[in-house]
């Protein structure tokens, strides 16, 4: 007798380019039990992204579809043809307030399970990406007939407090395998040798997306203000976005280049922690940041913008800042922060259930829950 074919899901990302969302849904691709849910996926662009290898090699499969942003009308087609052609029963939308233009054509094609999963929040100083924001969020959930967020903020933000508090939402935690996070001292001589590092630099660190939410250009300025008073000290940047060359010119300009290392998209993220003394996240919104969850892991003191959500403060190594206290106050903490390493965050992070092997399976018994009810 066969064995029973695991149930598939399609699991809509967007583009690739070293994002929180696409390390959270690997995240849980690699550690959950994929004889049972398999996941394939669909990333805008058409080449090869940083992920297609790996996801092959786990037994997935990718559709590299029209991004939104060129043509919006190729876009919903080619959804609509993947999923009709794939029979897909269950569709996953990772899109936020876009995932209306990917749930939509998914119902047309005739998926009966389709999730809207919301990772992110909004902040008024976004100008039109804000607006739009607002626009497509009474949208987003009309073709969905499940919903999930990743943190209790960004469930009320995209769904409200009566639908969290009814329990009509389900939250999945950014987890992580924390093991694989935790701190290695061989890995960061080895790395640091690698990257022009010496062992008395004092790295600051910062993972993300080069676009507005991440605040890339406070951080340059708080980094600056740390360079003037030790010359020693390095950050490093790691990820790629929109923003990314800007961020080298102003770099330049204040004087700092030769002190910045923007390290692109990086396959070994995880191994790139050791390297720092401390994590820097100044955003100004988040859900809740996978970036934060994984610093931690590592042991890495945290500076963090109060204007993400304290739902990521898992360990006692986490300092809040107000991005309003301005550039002294921030250089002045991080220089504080920049102590020994926390030899309790992989225990701390367990105790607060973002080890990935419990909510792996939470979601894999999620999926063949919603699954059977379809009867």
């Amino acid at each position: 007798m066969d064995k029973q074919k695991p149930i598939r899901v399609l699991q809509i990302i967007g583009i690739v380019c070293g994002g929180g969302v696409e390390a959270v849904i690997m995240n849980y691709y690699r550690n959950i039990d994929r004889t049972k849910v398999q996941f394939d996926f669909v990333i805008d662009g058409y080449e090869r992204s940083l992920l297609d290898k790996e996801i092959e090699s786990l037994g997935g499969r990718v559709y590299h579809v029209e991004p939104y942003k060129k043509n919006i009308l190729r876009y919903m087609s080619q959804i609509y043809h993947i999923v009709k052609g794939g029979q897909y029963s269950i569709v996953h939308s990772n899109m936020n307030t876009l995932s209306i233009f990917s749930l939509f054509p998914a119902w047309l094609a005739g998926a009966r399970l389709r999730i809207l999963h919301n990772h992110s929040t909004a902040v008024q100083i976004e100008g039109m990406r804000t607006l739009m924001k607002y626009i497509l969020r009474p949208f987003a959930p009309l073709f969905a007939n499940h919903y999930v967020a990743c943190s209790e903020i960004a469930g009320k933000w995209m769904y409200g407090e009566r639908a969290m508090t009814s329990g009509k939402v389900v939250v999945f935690k950014n987890a992580i395998d924390v093991e694989k996070y935790s701190f290695d001292i061989q890995k960061r001589s080895k790395l640091r040798e690698s990257i022009g590092l010496t062992s008395e630099q004092k790295v600051i660190g910062h993972v993300g997306r080069f676009v507005f939410q991440k605040n890339h250009s406070f951080l340059l300025d708080v980094f600056a203000e740390i360079a003037r008073h030790d010359d020693k000290a390095v950050l490093i940047l790691i990820g790629d976005g929109e923003l990314c060359c800007e961020m080298k010119s102003k770099a330049g300009r204040l004087g700092i280049l030769d002190k910045v290392k923007f390290l692109g998209l990086r396959a070994n993220v995880a191994d790139l922690y050791n390297v720092m003394d401390v994590f820097v996240l100044p955003s100004w919104y988040e859900g809740l940041p996978v970036v934060s969850v994984e610093a931690q892991a590592n042991g890495l003191p945290c500076v963090i913008s109060d204007k993400v959500s304290i739902e990521c403060c898992l360990t006692t190594s986490v300092r809040f800042m107000s991005l309003e206290a301005g550039v002294k106050c921030w250089s002045e903490a991080i220089v504080d922060m920049s102590c020994e390493r926390n030899n309790r965050s992989v225990e701390q992070l367990r105790e607060n259930c973002f080890d990935i092997s419990s909510e792996g399976r939470k979601l894999l018994d999620w999926y063949r829950g919603i699954k059977e009810s379809l009867g």
